[in-house]
């Protein structure tokens, strides 16, 4: 499969919105749909290679989680995107599907404060359990009694 065919496969899966340039697929996923389209790129795609995961906060617009899977005998890469709107902190675990995924979500819960359901062990990777709020967030006060620094 190259990454014309990838692109048609993904206009079959439904609530998504595909675009990007190249052998660089990028592909606006439903959040409820955030785990099952990890799925279909592993499993019909070949995907099988997870290379990051991350958030971004938007303020007023809410989270946006993102995760970028390849195909390495292809080559292409898909970049997915799904926003998990204003005030929702909760996401699909993508740890089931690719092993690689649980470091990265449990740096994203750190940081960002986002809850991925079906984690298989959710807890904080780079900040003592002690911390108060989470530091990615634009809504983080650097001049509380709890600096980012100690």
């Amino acid at each position: 499969m190259n990454a014309t065919e990838a692109r048609t496969r993904i206009v079959e899966f439904p609530g998504t919105v595909a675009g990007g340039d190249g052998d660089a697929i990028v592909v606006d996923v439903p959040a409820a749909q955030w785990a099952a389209f990890a799925e279909f790129a592993k499993d019909i795609l070949g995907c099988t290679y997870f290379s990051f995961l991350s958030a971004v906060d938007w303020k007023d617009e809410g989270l946006e989680v993102v995760a970028w899977v390849d195909n390495l005998d292809a080559p292409f890469s898909v970049l997915m995107k799904t926003r998990l709107g204003v005030g929702v902190t909760s996401c699909a675990s993508l740890a089931t599907v690719y092993r690689g995924a649980g470091w990265m979500e449990r740096e994203a819960f750190d940081m960002f404060g986002i809850h991925f359901e079906g984690h298989p062990d959710l807890r904080r990777i780079l900040l003592d359990d002690d911390w108060v709020g989470h530091p990615l967030l634009k809504s983080y006060a650097v001049d509380t009694p709890y600096p980012p620094y100690r």
